[in-house]
């Protein structure tokens, strides 16, 4: 597997590239800033055939500007990839300029989405195969986004948990359409019923294992 993270922007987002070795077919997850940083690495990396790279989606685990501010440049340059998004953080994703006016920053209007994450879907691109997990309290519409162990192809399981799940931390439910209850269930149910090795890849911050954060974290014992 082909795996890239660039850590973007003021908010220090976790953005990754994943690629099939195979069909150089991608996807991103989190464009939350510096579009010029992405495309640049995304330019940079090949198949071991020498193949470009194709990316198909854009995933966002949410809407909060720090996790899509880079994502109609990056789409607008990537003009076969398709944006994807839970229905429930819609609002909240039309919201971008508003919410960059938040801290002085003028960002355009967003592009359409194009792919609406349904709770338990498989999205398979090239030999990369992810399950959607909604896990809503961080806001409506967060998800968390598993990628499936592949041996053939040299992928191992791990878990994009956005800002839902930190090393010994949660996301905070104090900005719009936050739950804190509602936080600790999907997280409890949805992440915690995971293996323990499974890698957590938050949003922001150094990476975590499941049984870790299900022994250890402070906010979810």
């Amino acid at each position: 597997m082909i795996l890239k993270e660039i850590v973007v922007g003021p908010f220090q987002c976790n953005c990754k590239i994943l690629a099939c070795p195979k069909t150089g077919e991608a996807v991103i997850i989190d464009p939350g800033d510096e579009s010029k940083e992405i495309l640049k690495y995304l330019k940079n990396l090949k198949t071991p055939f020498g193949q470009d790279l194709k990316v198909k989606y854009l995933f966002h685990t949410h809407a909060h500007l720090d996790h899509i501010a880079a994502t109609r440049d990056v789409r607008e340059n990537q003009v076969s990839s398709k944006i994807a998004l839970h229905k429930n953080d819609e609002v909240l994703y039309q919201q971008l300029k508003m919410q960059g006016g938040f801290f002085g920053l003028n960002l355009s209007d967003p592009l359409p989405v194009e792919h609406y994450f349904v709770d338990e879907e498989v999205i398979s691109v090239g030999s990369l195969k992810f399950s959607i997990i909604h896990t809503p309290g961080h806001s409506p519409g967060s998800v968390s986004i598993r990628l499936h162990e592949n041996s053939e192809s040299n992928v191992k399981e791990m878990l994009f948990s956005g800002d839902t799940l930190f090393q010994g931390s949660i996301g905070r439910t104090d900005l719009w359409g936050g739950d804190f209850d509602v936080l600790i269930k999907s997280i409890r149910q949805r992440i915690f019923s995971l293996d323990d090795d499974i890698p957590v890849c938050p949003g922001h911050g150094p990476n975590t294992l499941v049984g870790i954060e299900k022994r250890e974290n402070p906010f979810c014992s």
